[in-house]
């Protein structure tokens, strides 16, 4: 995708702090035809029609957020394409790849995949792929879903919180793992011992911590790995939140189990020393755990055995966020505002940009098979993110794109400002200008299939 010397690019965007996947460096980043076409060197004089200087504010590629529920058709009203894909661009996420739940129908199969693109078909600000669902009776629908472009498939353990979408039993969760190995699919698994989860004792947080406790995460991951391993799957963990998870994870894949694992930005930004008496914008589950265990999940996902840093960006209305701990909904809105969150306190610890961009654009891209995202590299979308590292905000819910205003940032004054977003080399605007993406595994369908 190389523009031929003394070709005219659409595009040059100069910036002295370019994170590449060879870390950063001045450069100037050369766009032709919604691609990246040349990197040169900073001072280097390069033709373009549009040519920009962003001087010490940091070049990113776009985000990659494998983890959002978008919740439309059906459960609008929580969140919806034009919405979240707004919150996505306004945080630096130029790509975004959608849950099967909490939408109404759920995407359990090839119709109702067909009812959410739909839904999706000229609202979206960034690119959106979709995951599929498997729950139980599924197994049958879990080829012709993939062979229509979902990235893979989630499951849960526990239950959901949405009576349309039921966990899966061990046999079933057998059964679907065989079924997705024969085709090299990809199960993503909300790993929690239902047998081990228990009702609040009481209306805290405290006694709602106390109901999910860590076991919880590590035996059904010891579970999910166990199967893995027997059926020769490939598997991804959703949400770690509990440290404890992070030994068995390592030694799974020491002993060659396809396993990887991501957390979110509230696992490593927020304590539950700190969650102030009944703000129920903390509660998400698994829950928000104590800062020691926070620290380790940093040492986690500086060690690789956390693979990427998504948001799960699970929204609601704010009545549903009442009364209390032990029966307000459970989901985190972050979606806007994961970049600076994370900055903050990786920087506070000693990370450095190029962390968090294969934290939260290379990694998240490599689990979806997204060949042309995550990386400011020649022959990957133009999609690049203006990240000034060194100004800060503070989080004014009423100011973020979500569709309703309930965050546990809000107030909170975080490092990092998104200055600028460009999609395949095109200023993100508003319009609708994101695709409708299908994984890389999607059979084509001719025009006479349709």
């Amino acid at each position: 995708m190389r523009a031929p010397d003394g070709d005219e690019l659409d595009l040059v965007v100069r910036s002295r702090r370019v994170v590449t996947v060879a870390g950063e460096r001045p450069l100037a980043v050369g766009v032709k035809d919604g691609k990246i076409a040349v990197l040169r060197p900073y001072a280097e004089s390069v033709r373009a029609r549009e040519r920009i200087d962003l001087g010490d504010v940091a070049l990113l590629p776009g985000l990659v957020d494998t983890h959002v529920h978008v919740n439309e058709p059906g459960r609008t009203h929580w969140e919806g394409f034009e919405t979240a894909t707004r919150a996505a661009a306004a945080g630096g996420v130029t790509t975004i790849i959608d849950m099967p739940l909490n939408s109404l129908p759920p995407t359990v199969d090839v119709a109702a995949l067909e009812e959410k693109r739909r839904a999706a078909r000229g609202k979206c600000a960034v690119d959106v792929g979709f995951w599929g669902g498997m729950v139980p009776g599924g197994i049958r629908r879990l080829r012709p879903l993939h062979d229509a472009g979902v990235f893979g498939f989630k499951c849960f353990l526990s239950p959901s919180g949405v009576d349309e979408f039921p966990p899966l039993d061990a046999a079933e969760f057998r059964a679907a793992l065989t079924e997705i190995a024969s085709f090299d699919g990809l199960m993503v698994v909300h790993a929690e011992d239902p047998s081990l989860l228990g009702e609040p004792s009481g209306p805290t947080y405290a006694e709602f911590l106390e109901s999910r406790p860590p076991d919880a995460e590590r035996r059904a991951i010891e579970r999910v790995i166990a199967v893995a391993a027997e059926t020769g799957a490939r598997v991804h963990i959703l949400h770690v939140s509990a440290a404890d998870c992070l030994e068995p994870l390592r030694a799974a894949r020491a002993r060659g189990v396809m396993i990887t694992a991501e957390t979110c930005p509230h696992y490593l930004t927020l304590a539950a020393e700190d969650v102030p008496e009944g703000d129920t914008a903390y509660k998400c589950c698994p829950p928000i755990r104590s800062a020691a265990n926070r620290d380790l999940l940093w040492k986690g996902l500086a060690d690789g055995v956390l693979d990427c840093v998504v948001s799960d960006h699970s929204p609601s209305p704010p009545d549903l966020k009442v009364p209390d701990f032990a029966r307000a909904w459970g989901g985190v809105s972050s979606l806007q505002i994961g970049l600076p969150a994370v900055w903050t306190e990786a920087r506070r610890r000693g990370h450095r940009l190029a962390d968090v961009v294969r934290w939260m654009a290379t990694g998240p891209a490599a689990l979806a098979d997204l060949s042309g995202k995550g990386a400011i590299a020649v022959g990957a979308d133009a999609d690049l993110v203006a990240f000034d590292p060194d100004a800060s905000f503070t989080v004014d819910v009423a100011e973020l794109a979500h569709r309703n205003p309930v965050s546990p940032y809000h107030g909170r004054t975080l490092q990092g400002v998104v200055r600028d977003v460009w999609l395949r080399g095109r200023p993100v605007d508003g319009l609708p200008r994101g695709r409708l993406l299908m994984s890389a595994q999607a059979i084509p369908v001719t025009a006479a299939e349709k």
